[in-house]
C-alpha cells in the first residue's frame, strides 16, 4: 500500500512539474505561469532538473535598450556534467550517440554514455595539453562523425568556447570566422564523405590558415584515409594523442553567463555575425524545449538530420538531447545516397521514434517514387518535425500521409541561430498541428506583431513584423566583438523589443504562421544566406560592374537565388561566364550560395539616391511583373522593361 501511495505522489509531482508538459491544460497553465511569474517559473525549471555547483543570486536581469540580458546570474556549473556525468550511474550503458555512417554497408556505432564520457575526457585532456584553457576559442571544421560532437563537448568541459563551422564552407568563409574570434586551434579531418563524393577538408583548412596568423595548432581526425599535407609543428593526427590521454578530466566550473559557443550566421549586410551563446540559460532552454516539443520518453530513439555546423545541430543533436539522457542519432550522409530511401531505411533500422528534418529534404523526397518509402517499416515513428524554414502545405501533407501515416503529429518549429532554441511550435498530442503554421509560442516566449510605425498590433487575423517582448534563457547575448551591431540589428527597429527579422500572420486563435524574411536574408534549403557577401563575391569578377541578388520560389529549396548582373564592356561567352561567377561564389562563400539563375543586364533599377530596388527585381524573378506599382520615380525607369524582357 505504501509503495502505491509513493507512486501516486511521484505521478502527481510529475504532473505538477512544468518540465514535462502532458496536456493542453498543462501547457496553458505553464504558459500563463511563465507570463505572470517568469522568474519563479524559470527558477523551478532550473532548480528541479539540472545540476548546479552554486545556485544563482538572480534569475534574470535585462534591459533591451542597452541591450543586456543575464540569466541565473551568479550560478556555477558545467554543461557537460549535465549532459554526461549525471547520467553515468543510471544510464551508463545506454546509447547516447548513435552514429550512422555515410555508407549503409558500414556498421553503425552505438556510443554509450560511459564511452562518451571517456572519449570527451580524453579529447579535453588533449586540448589542455595543447594549451587550450577556459575562454580560448577553438574552431571545429569536422564532418558529421562522432568526433564532431565529442570535440564540441570537450571544449565545453574545460570552458573553451567552440566555434563550429559547417564543413561545406569555403576556405575564405572559414578564414573569416577563424580570424573574427581569434581561434587558437582548428580541429578538422583529412576529408569527408558526402554520398558518392569525398571532400578535401584538410586542404580547405590549409588554404584558410594562410591568412590566419593567430592559429597555432591543427588537430586532424582521420576519416577518409587520404594523403594530406601536414605542416610540421602545427598539424597533428588526433588519434595517437587520444590513445595516450587520460580518460579522466575534471570539469571546469564556469559562470552561468560565460560563453559556451560562437556560431556565425549571415547578415543582410557586412560580414557574418558571430552570435554568442552563454552557458546556463542555453542549457536550460535547449533541454526544456527538446523534452516537450518532441515529447521524448525514456528509451526513445531520436533523430535530427541537421548538421552540427548549424544551430539545429547544436541544440537538438548535442545539448538538448544529451541533457535529457536521450539517444541521439548522428547521420553522416545525405538523403539520396545510395538512393532516396536512405532516411526511411535508417528509421526502420534503428526504430526511430522522433524524426526532425528540413522542408528542403521533404520536398526533394516527395518528388521521388513512393516505393522508396513503402518498402520500409515506419511504424516506430511517433513525432515528426520540420525546421529551417516554413513548410509549404503540399510538403506537409506528403510528410503527414506518407511518412507519418496520418498518425504522427508534425511540429513545424520556428526559431533562429540567435534564439538558441525553438520559440514557436506545436506540442505533439497536446496542441493542434496546423499545416503552414508554427502555431503557439512555447512557455516563456512573448511574441508580438508590430506595424511599420513600431506600434504593437493587438488584433488577430493580421500580418506584422514578428518581435519578442521579454527575454528567454537561450537568446544570444551579443555579436562577438561588436555589441553595437547586435543592438542595431535586433533592438533598434522596435523599441524595447527583440526584432526577429521575420514577418508573421496571427490567426483568430493566436496561432502564428511565419511569412518570411523582411530584410535581405534569403532562406535557401533552410540556410540563411545574406545577399551582401554573395554580391561582394560576384563583384570581384573583373567583368562585373555590379550585381543584385534576390530570392525566388523553388520546388525543392523553398527559395533559390536569382542574380541580376551588370557587366563592364568586353567580350564574354555567357555560359562560361556564369560558371566562373558561380565558381567564385563557391570559393568565397560556399557551394550552398550558388545562383540558380543569372541574368546579365545593362543596368539595374535604382532610386534617385542610387539604391538598387530589389523589391522590383524580386517581383520580376517571381513572374509578378504586373505588380510592380509606380516606377516613375526611379532614377532609370526605362531599364525595368529591359530587365523584364530578359527575365529567365
Amino acid at each position: 500500500m505504501g509503495r502505491i501511495l509513493l507512486n501516486l505522489v511521484e505521478f502527481l509531482s510529475e504532473q505538477m512539474s512544468h518540465y514535462n508538459l502532458t496536456s493542453k491544460e498543462h501547457y496553458l497553465n505553464a504558459y500563463q505561469d511563465s507570463m505572470e511569474h517568469p522568474e519563479k517559473f524559470w527558477e523551478e525549471i532550473a532548480e528541479e532538473n539540472f545540476v548546479w555547483r552554486k545556485k544563482w543570486e538572480n534569475i534574470v536581469d535585462w534591459d533591451f535598450t542597452k541591450p543586456e540580458i543575464k540569466w541565473f546570474e551568479g550560478a556555477k556549473l558545467n554543461i557537460t556534467e549535465n549532459c554526461i556525468d549525471r547520467h553515468l550511474e543510471t544510464k551508463g550503458d545506454k546509447t547516447a550517440i548513435l552514429f550512422e555512417p555515410n555508407n549503409p554497408e558500414d556498421e553503425a556505432e552505438h556510443i554509450t554514455y560511459t564511452q562518451l564520457s571517456e572519449r570527451v575526457n580524453k579529447f579535453a585532456n588533449v586540448l589542455k595539453d595543447h594549451g587550450i584553457k577556459k575562454g580560448d576559442r577553438v574552431c571545429i571544421y569536422v564532418p558529421m562523425i562522432p568526433e564532431l560532437a565529442i570535440s564540441v563537448l570537450a571544449c565545453a568541459r574545460i570552458g573553451a568556447v567552440h566555434s563550429v563551422v559547417f564543413a561545406g564552407f569555403s576556405a575564405t568563409a572559414l578564414a573569416t570566422r577563424i580570424n573574427d574570434c581569434d581561434c587558437k586551434m582548428v580541429i578538422t579531418a583529412d576529408g569527408s564523405y558526402r554520398g558518392a563524393k569525398t571532400i578535401d577538408l584538410k586542404g580547405i583548412v590549409d588554404e584558410a590558415l594562410k591568412s590566419c596568423p593567430i592559429t597555432t595548432d591543427v588537430l586532424v581526425v582521420k576519416r577518409i584515409n587520404s594523403e594530406v599535407e601536414m605542416t610540421e609543428g602545427r598539424d597533428k593526427w588526433v588519434q595517437p594523442l587520444l590513445d595516450s590521454a587520460s580518460p579522466i578530466c575534471p570539469i571546469e566550473i564556469i559562470d552561468a553567463e560565460d560563453p559556451l559557443f560562437i556560431l556565425y550566421t549571415s547578415g543582410s549586410t557586412g560580414s557574418p555575425k558571430g552570435m554568442v551563446h552563454t552557458t546556463a540559460g542555453y542549457m536550460v532552454y535547449s533541454a526544456y524545449t527538446f523534452k516537450n516539443i518532441f515529447q521524448y520518453q525514456e528509451n526513445d530513439v531520436y533523430w535530427c538530420t541537421a548538421d552540427i555546423g548549424w544551430i539545429t545541430g547544436h541544440s537538438y543533436i548535442v545539448y538538448g538531447p544529451l541533457a535529457n539522457g536521450a539517444t541521439s542519432v548522428m547521420f553522416e550522409g545525405v538523403p539520396s545516397y545510395p538512393d532516396c530511401g536512405r532516411f526511411w531505411e535508417i528509421v526502420e533500422k534503428h526504430k526511430v521514434n522522433q524524426f526532425y528534418t528540413a522542408p528542403t529534404a521533404i520536398r526533394a523526397l516527395a518528388k521521388e517514387s513512393d516505393e522508396f518509402v513503402n518498402k520500409y517499416d515506419l511504424s516506430s515513428l511517433k513525432t515528426l518535425g520540420s525546421v529551417g524554414e516554413p513548410i509549404n502545405e503540399e510538403a506537409w501533407n506528403w510528410y503527414n500521409e506518407k511518412i507519418g501515416k496520418e498518425n504522427c503529429p508534425i511540429v513545424d518549429t520556428w526559431w533562429q541561430t540567435e534564439t538558441g532554441g525553438i520559440l514557436i511550435s506545436a506540442l505533439p498530442g497536446i496542441t493542434k498541428c496546423i499545416p503552414t503554421f508554427a502555431t503557439l509560442p512555447f512557455p516563456g516566449v512573448q511574441p508580438a506583431l508590430m506595424d511599420e510605425d513600431g506600434k504593437e498590433i493587438t488584433e488577430n487575423n493580421t500580418n506584422g513584423r514578428l518581435c519578442i517582448k521579454f527575454p528567454w534563457p537561450s537568446m544570444a547575448r551579443t555579436i562577438w566583438g561588436n555589441h553595437t551591431r547586435y543592438k542595431e540589428t535586433y533592438f533598434t527597429a522596435f523599441a524595447n523589443n527583440y526584432f526577429t527579422g521575420d514577418g508573421a500572420f496571427r490567426d483568430e486563435n493566436g496561432n502564428y504562421r511565419i511569412t518570411g524574411r523582411v530584410d535581405d536574408v534569403i532562406i535557401v534549403s533552410g540556410h540563411n544566406l545574406g545577399t551582401a557577401p554573395i554580391e561582394d563575391a560576384i563583384n570581384e569578377h573583373p567583368l562585373v560592374a555590379e550585381s543584385a541578388i534576390v530570392g525566388f520560389p523553388h520546388d525543392i529549396k523553398g527559395n533559390a537565388l536569382y542574380g541580376y548582373i551588370t557587366l563592364k564592356a568586353g567580350n564574354y561567352e555567357a555560359d562560361e561566364l556564369k560558371a566562373e561567377i558561380n565558381a567564385l561564389i563557391a570559393e568565397k562563400v560556399g557551394p550552398i550560395a550558388k545562383l540558380n539563375k543569372i541574368q546579365f543586364t545593362n543596368g539595374l533599377p535604382k532610386t534617385r539616391s542610387g539604391k538598387i530596388m530589389r523589391r522590383i527585381l524580386r517581383k520580376i524573378a517571381c513572374n509578378e511583373s504586373d505588380q510592380l506599382g509606380d516606377i516613375s520615380t526611379l532614377l532609370n525607369p526605362e531599364c525595368v522593361e529591359e530587365v523584364i524582357e530578359g527575365a529567365l
